[in-house]
Order: C-alpha cells, then structure tokens, then sequence
C-alpha cells in the first residue's frame, strides 16, 4: 500500500503487516500517552516489550507530546536511543553517561517563539478560564498545552475558541488523547523525530527501516511520513484524520504496543 492509499483508506488489521517488513527493521519510533501508558502510567506489558526489542537489538525513539524535562528522564532511565518531546521541538540522547540535546528551532527563533506563547497563554486565560493549563507545564520549554482530556474534558466550543486565539498569535495547534498544544514553531513529530534519529545515531532516517506506533491527531505527521509502515494502537480515533496510519493493532495502549513488538521479535 502507498503512502498516498494510506491517506485515505482505513487501516488494516496488524496481522496483515508482511514479514519483510520486519526482518531488517533498523528501529521504532512510538508515542507514549496512551501507546504505552493507560491512564497517564506506563504499562508493565508495554515496558517490557521496550526491553525485549532492545535486547534484539531493534532502535527505540520516544517521540511525545509531553514536555521536554520528561523527555529528558525518558532519555536517561528507557531503553531508548533518543526521546523527542513537545511535538518535535527538541530530544536528547546518551552518549555513554553524557546528555546530549537539540532543538528545531534556533536559539534566536526559541526567543520569539517564548513571547507568542506568553501571549497566547494571556489570552487564553483571559478569555477562556475554565480551560486548564496542563499539569505538566512546568516541564515544557518550547510549547505550551493545556488538559483537554487529562483531568479536564474540553467542549467542543473551548477547543474551537481556543483554536482562533492560537492562530491569531500566529500558532498552530495540535491535540493528542489528553493535550492541546500551541505550537509556535515550524516542528512537528515527523521533523523532530528525523532529526533526533540524524543526532543521535549519525545517520538519517530511512523510513523503509523503521516503524512508527501512536494514538492520536498529534501522530498524524508521523503516520504521513511513514506511510505503508505507520501502526496505529486499537485506541486510536480515526474520525477527523486525513493521513491514519496503514495497520492497526487489535488491543489498546500498551497491549497494542507489545502486540506490535511481538510481530517484530518472531520476524527477526
């Protein structure tokens, strides 16, 4: 199936997959809220399945939209080769015991990119209070997101308020099963994770190599890029995505998540 057939028809049962798809599969790249976790904790099932693959020797970047202090722990403590937070707006890698990290955008353009959402953070607070800013908001240092399925279910008329104030200021939004995040810079989950791989493992991505797992809106520049190698979890909403991933997993969350690693791990 080709990307473009992927952006239109509905995803296949992960049983389709075919094996060569898997027996020289350099790496994977997955979200984490609701691929890994269940309720905001990581699933013992999902966590295990991260070990196993690296033990076989299979590449793991995390790429989120939580921020990038999470990010950072993910990068220190996971069995992974980079964590990508905020959408795509910076990573970290190990090399040996010493942290390294990276940024879409430049130091000068991180300046700017600040001050528009302090103004969006204004104006939202001003014109929308009952919409929460996230939890996890002191983490974050290039976006900024607000709960709109965490601890708080957003209306329809929140969403679509919040959408115009963040476009006004010139950011874009992007949401996932618990975030919406005000994007004031040109990243996205595909981009940042195309250059986390280029840093931390030297070489670029060949998507031909790789898989991409996750859940959510936020996936979708992710499920376009991969195309015929783009896996949805069983949780994933379809509704209102132009590019859904090619394949779907039958469980949920990390079940899904360690479905997909059982394919893997029997190919190779």
């Amino acid at each position: 199936m080709s990307a473009a057939e992927g952006a239109t028809a509905r995803p296949r049962p992960l049983g389709e997959l075919p094996d060569a798809a898997l027996v020289d599969l350099e790496g994977l790249a997955f979200d984490v809220d609701d691929t890994i976790t269940r309720d905001g904790r990581l699933e013992a099932v999902a966590y295990e399945a991260l070990w196993a693959l690296h033990d076989a020797g299979v590449a793991l970047v995390a790429v989120t939209g939580r921020p990038l202090g999470w990010a950072e722990v993910y990068a220190r403590q996971w069995p992974v080769r980079a964590a990508v937070g905020e959408n795509g707006a910076g990573w970290f890698w190990l090399e040996g015991q010493v942290l390294r990290t990276g940024h879409f955008s430049s130091e000068a353009e991180r300046a700017d990119e600040r001050a528009r959402l302090e103004r969006v953070r204004a104006r939202v607070a001003a014109a929308l209070p009952t919409l929460p800013l996230a939890s996890d908001v002191l983490g974050r240092r290039c976006d900024l997101a607000w709960d709109i399925g965490e601890a708080h279910t957003a209306s329809a008329d929140e969403l679509e308020r919040f959408r115009a104030i963040a476009a006004a200021e010139g950011a874009r939004v992007t949401t996932s099963s618990v975030h919406a995040h005000a994007v004031p810079g040109r990243w996205d989950k595909a981009l940042g994770l195309a250059a986390a791989i280029d840093a931390a493992l030297g070489r670029p991505l060949d998507v031909a190599r790789w898989l991409y797992v996750g859940d959510s809106a936020n996936d979708e520049p992710a499920f376009a890029h991969f195309g015929p190698r783009a896996i949805g979890v069983a949780n994933l909403r379809l509704e209102g995505l132009v590019h859904p991933p090619a394949y779907l997993t039958t469980a949920p969350r990390g079940e899904g998540f360690a479905e997909l690693a059982a394919r893997i791990l029997a190919a190779r």
